[in-house]
């Protein structure tokens, strides 16, 4: 840099001097301005321009990262990291993008500040709170004179780049309401034999020997529990989809059935009922023959099997969901379709 161009060679007359010499209460004054190397260096001014603008943009990068981070790390996922150790590679994203994202914008400000914009001391005189027009005109004329002196209307790249990267930190807030509950999907009203039709119908397996049914095989006044053909134990998601496709046989005698409709849906008296509870989710397990009455044995909610599953004592909310079912060429017990209703206990988004 040339020597006409250091900062000690800008010599500023902008101190003063004490007022009263060896008066303890006299104006000290403001010390001499010394110019900073931005401000006699157009250069040095451009390369500040350049790393405020570069802090702002990393910002940009860090909160694409923080959205893509929670889009693309497993929940469950844990790794490994020196010196902290093992720890959630989900949390660990966020954390560190949105911690990176919001220290650049902040590192970039105070750059900014300190390099580029005024440093000038100025004396502010006491004023009564109330401010008259001609305080609030001065107010405003030093707003003005503040947004000239920080070049924000003349530095074009400091400007976009912050903008752009305060625009895009609120964000990750926005993402984070993915977090609030479940996306407004079909996962509840649906269970494992929706992919039953007519066509293509799924076989009934019983739990307990594995193997395929026929409608000799339920005695009346039987309980038989059954699961979907293909679901076994060896499937991770087993305990999940069990949990909505259990189902629960019994076999009345015709002219016992109540409900026109529950004994079309059944095949010669076996009806196929959800064991799932309609309270809070419950296997139902306790079945009398003299009355077809199942007992959930949680808080023993009562359904009628002979009359639909209507709930006829207990905090269950509505009847148990019944399942067609009939039988295939071989015989074998066969369900042709999905639950007409959502099995398990009530929830705000379901429609039956």
């Amino acid at each position: 840099m040339p020597e006409e161009k250091l900062p000690q060679a800008h010599d500023a007359s902008h101190g003063s001097e004490v007022a009263v010499n060896g008066d303890p209460f006299a104006d000290p004054g403001l010390p001499a301005h010394e110019p900073r190397r931005t401000d006699i260096d157009e250069r040095a001014a451009k390369r500040a321009e350049r790393q405020v603008s570069l802090m702002f943009v990393v910002s940009m990068l860090a909160t694409v990262g923080f959205i893509a981070s929670y889009v693309v790390f497993p929940i469950d996922k844990i790794v490994y990291v020196f010196p902290i150790g093992h720890v959630s590679a989900l949390n660990f994203a966020l954390g560190l993008t949105l911690g990176v994202a919001l220290f650049c914008i902040g590192a970039g400000a105070v750059h900014w500040a300190r390099t580029l914009m005024s440093d000038h001391e100025l004396p502010a005189e006491r004023h009564a709170i109330e401010a008259d027009d001609e305080v609030r005109a001065d107010v405003i004329e030093q707003f003005r004179t503040g947004a000239a002196e920080s070049g924000f209307g003349r530095r074009k790249m400091i400007r976009n780049t912050m903008i752009g990267s305060m625009a895009l930190v609120p964000l990750a807030g926005v993402v984070l309401l993915r977090d609030l509950g479940p996306l407004p999907e079909k996962k509840l009203a649906h269970t494992g034999w929706i992919e039953a039709t007519s066509v293509k119908p799924i076989q009934l397996i019983n739990m307990n020997t594995d193997e395929p049914m026929k409608a000799e095989d339920i005695q009346i006044g039987s309980l038989t529990f059954a699961k979907p053909e293909g679901l076994t134990e060896a499937d991770e998601k087993f305990q999940e989809k069990i949990a909505k496709d259990a189902l629960m046989l019994i076999r009345i005698a015709p002219e016992d059935i109540k409900d026109d409709k529950s004994r079309d849906l059944g095949f010669e008296g076996i009806l196929a009922y959800s064991k799932i509870c309609t309270h809070v989710g419950c296997p139902i397990s306790l079945y009398e023959q003299q009355t077809h009455h199942a007992l959930c044995p949680c808080h023993q909610s009562t359904f009628d099997l002979a009359d639909g599953a209507r709930v006829i004592f207990g905090p269950a909310g509505h009847p148990l969901p019944q399942l067609k079912i009939t039988t295939d060429e071989k015989g074998f017990l066969v369900a042709t379709g999905d639950f007409a209703e959502p099995v398990g206990p009530s929830y705000w988004e379901r429609s039956a």
